[in-house]
């Protein structure tokens, strides 16, 4: 690895101007500009001169495709294990404050079904119940490295891995929020990165208006095409679950195309019971009722586990498809 200081001022120039005045990086540039802050070549100075500037201008697609390109190249991928359905990635950095965080359902719904399922995100976030913590009232440990992550997909669990564990790199610049007060580019990047060697499904949330815009556009003019699906949907606080009261629209973007595959609707039409309890331990007790019958599950997280199974065989038969034969 390169460990020469890398001087970032010609960058800062062009995106330092302001949301009116800078200039956006093209792929290439913000791909040489993100590995360098990746291998931390930037001094703390310039970094934060770059994260605040881009906080403010806002990533171009280009941008962002360089800085994924660069993300998903600083950690080791997994490896998926043989099945019927290629693996489905939820990523999960907000947790839930106002309703329960149900993230951890629709994980175990896919893998009751036979689908690889990979949640990662972050272990705890203060004033929010996250879904590491539901999982773990639901018996499911963070994976300490790739090779337990596999192996719980191996088994037909769903796995759970910190980004602490999973991309060392990516979490030093995510854990930069609490110095700076504001997010950065990163924690886009963790909503979208693909860590699997062979194509997956990726579940997307935005939670601003020009973040779809914005990624809707990535997903059909940059994303590259051999590392399978995505569909992008409106964030339940933040988590890519659908909202148990109200089905959100989900995008499917596959091969360079956009297809809706669930449409906007205001309200279910009989509300489900949730719990009242936000906490961990009763939001796991109610998954547990809803995995065991005695409660059903929410029509839009139901219609989304439909989905992700129908696209989940897909991409993995593109793919058997597409492999050379032996």
């Amino acid at each position: 690895m390169n460990t020469e200081p890398f001087l970032a001022a010609r960058f800062i120039k062009e995106i330092g101007r302001g949301k009116n005045g800078a200039r956006s990086m093209s792929r290439e540039d913000a791909y040489t500009l993100y590995q360098a802050m990746l291998d931390g070549r930037v001094s703390d100075l310039e970094l934060g001169g770059v994260l605040l500037s881009m906080r403010i201008k806002g990533e171009s697609v280009e941008e962002i495709a360089g800085f994924l390109d660069a993300a998903e190249a600083s950690f080791a991928p997994l490896n998926a294990p043989p099945g019927q359905f290629a693996p489905v990635v939820i990523p999960t950095y907000n947790g839930a404050r106002k309703m329960a965080n149900l993230t951890p359902l629709l994980a175990m719904l896919l893998a009751r079904e036979g689908v690889p399922v990979l949640v990662h995100g972050v272990a705890d976030d203060p004033g929010r119940v996250t879904t590491a913590e539901v999982l773990a009232a639901l018996g499911v440990t963070a994976a300490r490295h790739r090779s337990e992550a596999e192996e719980a997909m191996s088994q037909g669990h769903v796995a759970f891995i910190t980004i602490d564990a999973l991309a060392p790199k990516l979490a030093h610049l995510l854990s930069l929020r609490r110095r700076l007060g504001v997010r950065n580019s990163t924690h886009t990047l963790v909503k979208i990165m693909q860590p699997f060697a062979g194509p997956a499904l990726r579940l997307v949330s935005y939670t601003h208006p020009e973040y779809l815009e914005m990624l809707g556009e990535y997903f059909t003019t940059a994303a590259p095409h051999d590392r399978g699906d995505a569909f992008l949907m409106r964030g339940t606080e933040g988590e890519t679950v659908a909202n148990a009261n109200k089905a959100q629209q989900i995008d499917w973007f596959h091969g360079g195309l956009r297809s809706m595959l669930v449409p906007k609707q205001t309200l279910v039409g009989e509300l489900p019971l949730l719990p009242e309890d936000k906490s961990p331990a009763a939001t796991a007790a109610w998954i547990q009722s809803v995995l065991d019958g005695a409660v059903p599950v929410p029509p839009p997280i139901a219609e989304q586990v439909a989905q992700c199974l129908l696209v989940a065989r897909t991409v993995h038969s593109r793919q058997q498809a597409s492999d050379p034969i032996e």
